[in-house]
């Protein structure tokens, strides 16, 4: 009998289905953007989500130019302090860490991430004048301390690229920013596409059912229904990675590409529901209103970046928000 060939069934992406390594998402690409020097990421908190009111601005929609209810996310996003400028230089294996400069006046409790180096000044920048620097990024940390729906204090550090203008013009950029504050609208506008990048919520140990969603087996099984029918082929001797099984469900760093952002304020009370935030509270910060779901749970990290597959014919104009949801949450 031929050997039947035929592409595997059942997703495989994303594997191995293990726990992520941080709560803090790693980014390992950066897109090439024009224009003046800005930083290309920035983080903040998921509060929870309710629902808006826009006006479609879609030329060929049947709701063209009407008010339509859309899902919105809510993100807290107080403004991060930049730490240090790190440089990059090219080598044979890619960038290499060429050295990096950091502010002298931190918060203290950045001591707690990190042994916060003491001796850098003004002009330890001059020690890579002769460099020949590929890329430029900043250090930057949130400021939790100031987020009232989480329950913690040490700040979240993590790496933001610097994109536009020549390397000298990033550089200069970075001195300029170095040791101060940074908002969301100095990364991106409204209206734009963003991606975001969170880890998922956990959902522990789970069965084969309901972590491949494979196809429940008769009743008229001796053994169970929730398990799967074998495991695999008798050669090799071993369970091929591609039979479904056990294991870790959630908890996995995800990217969602080109979400929109549907508005930026400053005042949390504008989106803040009667009672607050189920499991989060108020929000007191300047905030995001992020077109549809993002990964995690409440009270999650959320990390923005530009968008790396940005459509050609991309949608980047405000939107017209005429209402946004208060109603409580609490019966939902």
């Amino acid at each position: 009998m031929p050997q039947r060939r035929r592409p595997q069934k059942g997703s495989r992406a994303f594997g191995p289905r293990k726990r992520a390594q941080s709560q803090t998402p790693r980014l390992d690409s950066w897109p090439e953007i024009s224009g003046s020097p800005k930083i290309q990421g920035f983080a903040g908190y998921k509060a929870g989500m309710t629902h808006a009111f826009i006006v479609d601005k879609s030329a060929k929609s049947t709701t063209s130019g009407m008010e339509v209810q859309v899902p919105v996310t809510v993100v807290e996003v107080p403004s991060m302090k930049i730490a240090a400028v790190r440089f990059y230089e090219s080598s044979v294996v890619g960038l290499k860490t060429a050295g990096e400069v950091w502010a002298k006046d931190l918060d203290p409790l950045l001591d707690r991430r990190l042994n916060v180096p003491k001796n850098h000044e003004e002009a330890t920048f001059a020690r890579y004048d002769g460099l020949d620097i590929e890329d430029v990024r900043v250090l930057a940390y949130t400021q939790p301390k100031n987020v009232s729906g989480v329950p913690k204090k040490v700040p979240d550090l993590m790496e933001l690229r610097i994109g536009g203008g020549t390397i000298d013009e990033r550089v200069a950029y970075a001195k300029q920013i170095l040791g101060t504050e940074v908002n969301f609208t100095d990364f991106t506008p409204e209206g734009s596409l963003v991606d975001v990048i969170a880890v998922t919520k956990g959902k522990g140990f789970q069965g084969v059912t309901k972590r491949w969603g494979v196809k429940l087996l008769s009743h008229r099984n001796s053994k169970h229904r929730r398990g799967i029918g074998n495991l695999g082929p008798k050669r090799p001797g071993y369970v091929r990675s591609t039979v479904p099984g056990s294991g870790q469900m959630g908890y996995h760093q995800r990217t969602e590409f080109n979400k929109k952002v549907v508005k930026v304020g400053t005042d949390g009370a504008e989106v803040t529901p009667k009672g607050g935030f189920l499991n989060y509270g108020e929000v007191r910060n300047n905030y995001v209103l992020v077109y549809g779901s993002v990964p995690g749970p409440t009270k999650r990290l959320i990390r923005f970046r530009d968008a790396t597959r940005l459509p050609k014919k991309a949608d980047m104009e405000a939107v017209d928000v005429t209402y946004v949801s208060v109603e409580s949450k609490q019966g939902a």
